[in-house]
């Protein structure tokens, strides 16, 4: 298990989320639109419209040849999106990744009288706005 922070070093902002180098055919899904993209080089460039995006991780697991991550990001109008990330593995460079995201939502009120609320730290698992950076 693996939950340390990394710095982007220049790399995409998948690699720094993953905690891995991207191979250059790399593979990364969006289940919710029906979308993929193919390679390194196309990530990045999918990530360069998103110029005032932050992120942080707030927890990423590693075993054997999968890594999954929980983050939040922020494209810049103030909403918080909490997200999982799953990365597979080929020679410590991820192959295939399925990207997950919540868009903010409230609670229904009719659904108020069976949940608690989830305390959610802004240095904890899912950081708050202060807690994000651009990658």
């Amino acid at each position: 298990m693996n939950t340390d922070q990394q710095e982007s070093n220049g790399q995409t902002r998948l690699a720094y989320i993953l905690g891995v180098p991207l191979a250059e055919n790399v593979e990364r899904q969006w289940p919710q639109m029906g979308e993929v993209v193919r390679t390194s080089r196309l990530i990045a460039d999918v990530e360069g419209n998103f110029p005032e995006l932050t992120l942080a991780v707030g927890r990423r697991l590693q075993l054997n040849h999968v890594v999954v991550v929980e983050w939040t990001a922020d494209y810049g109008d103030g909403r918080l999106y909490r997200n999982v990330t799953i990365g597979e593995l080929e020679d410590g460079k991820a192959v295939r990744v399925t990207d997950y995201w919540g868009e903010p939502t409230v609670t229904p009120e009719w659904r108020k009288q069976v949940t608690d609320r989830l305390d959610m730290p802004g240095d904890g698992i899912w950081p708050d706005a202060e807690h994000l950076a651009h990658h």
